[in-house]
Formats: C-alpha cells, structure tokens, sequence
C-alpha cells in the first residue's frame, strides 16, 4: 500500500482556500487517488460542536487561551479519529487549517505566547504534524473584501457599497461564521505576518502561494507541488 498524505492549506480571510481544496479534490479522485476533505475547525462530529463555540458572531468572549484549548480538543479527535485512520489507510487527507493557524491567529493575531502554543501542540499531537502545507497569502484587505462578498452572498443581501469598510458591523442577527473577519485590520495584518514566519521557521514543509493569481494558476501551483511530493 502506498502511503497517505496529510496536506493543509492555510492562510488568512478570502483568501480561496475552500474553492482550491474543491479542485484538489477532484483533479486527485481523477488520477486515482483516495481523498479525504476536512476542515478546522471540525472535521468529527465532536470538533464541529467546538466550531459553533469558536466561529461565529454570537459564539462568546473567549480568551485566546480558552480558544487555544477548545481548537487542540477538537483537533484531538480530528486527528485520531479521521486524519491518522485516512492517512494510514493511503489516503490522502486535506484539511482547511490545521494547528499553523492557531498559530497564527492566537499568538500572532492576539499575542498569546507562541511558546504556549507550542507546548499545547506537543502536549496533545506529539510530533504530528502536516506532511505538506500550502500558506495562502494575499494583502489582508482584498482578502477581508473577498471574505464579506462572500458572507453578503451567503446571507442573500446586496452590498450597499463595492468596498464596504472592513470594520463595519454587519446589521443582522443572523450572520454566519464571520466572528474573525469582523476583527480590525491591524489584527489581519499581524496574522499574515505570523503565516509568514511559519513557513520561513519551516521551508521543508511549507510552500507560500501567491493567492492574488488567477484561479487556474493557483489550481496549477498547488498540483505541481503536490504531485512532485507524491512522486
């Protein structure tokens, strides 16, 4: 049996990791590949209980602590009950986000100690980790405007404005998974910064796509790679 692959594609707001893992999917189904797709938060019926806790508007307060937490409790049971199985099984898993974006977005983003981040990892994973990790990056405010045409399409209201401010709250009490695109820009900023020291901390394991590319070219990108680590 030839073994697994565990890929995570990471990356800040709109930046279109969810359409690339779509086409991933298919692009490997069609070369005979088994494909497993997940997402973090969640990814188990467990973890998807944590997702609604973390994600959206009306979710809480949390400490970035108390984030921290919650996302490796729920990443407990993506790995062991999905991710390690999968891989173990030859295929090869998929996962919007995995533990660099906690990274990104609790120490970096909110200035929770890295170090902390780190012993949590260690603590509840070991030294599992992604086999192959592709780091999205694009300026933070295309990404944040790509990020609210979306949830506007999702909620089926028409954007008053081309480029409504970033910042702006959304007049719905229904809105849905938007709690961290609602955060300032300064904040997106930081995370981006952090995405890249992560793949600069890690080369052998991270490749950084220029997100602003065309579909097809990122599509392209993330194939080559992909294909030349599986041989």
């Amino acid at each position: 049996m030839k073994p697994g692959l565990f890929i995570t594609l990471e990356g800040g707001e709109g930046t279109g990791k969810s359409t690339q893992i779509k086409r991933l999917s298919e692009i490997l189904t069609n070369k005979g590949h088994a494909v497993v797709t997940t997402r973090e938060p969640g990814g188990t019926p467990e973890a998807e209980k944590i997702r609604e806790l973390l994600v959206r508007r009306d979710s809480g307060a949390w400490s970035p602590m108390a984030e921290a937490l919650l996302l490796f409790a729920g990443r407990v049971m993506h790995v062991d009950t999905l991710i390690k199985p999968s891989v173990a099984l030859g295929k090869i898993v998929i996962s919007d986000r995995f533990t660099d974006s906690t990274r990104a977005y609790q120490a970096y983003g909110h200035g929770h100690p890295l170090e902390t981040i780190e012993s949590l990892n260690t603590l509840t994973l070991g030294d599992f980790k992604p086999d192959l990790t592709f780091i999205f990056d694009m300026p933070v405010e295309i990404g944040l405007e790509r990020a609210n045409h979306r949830i506007f399409h999702a909620l089926k209201m028409p954007m008053k404005d081309a480029k409504p401010h970033l910042e702006k709250e959304y007049k719905t009490a229904d809105a849905p998974e938007d709690k961290f695109e609602r955060l300032g820009l300064e904040f997106h900023e930081r995370m981006r910064q952090g995405y890249l020291e992560i793949a600069k901390g890690d080369p052998d394991r991270c490749v950084i796509i220029d997100a602003t590319q065309s579909l097809d070219d990122v599509t392209a990108d993330l194939q080559r790679h992909i294909l030349g680590r599986l041989g």
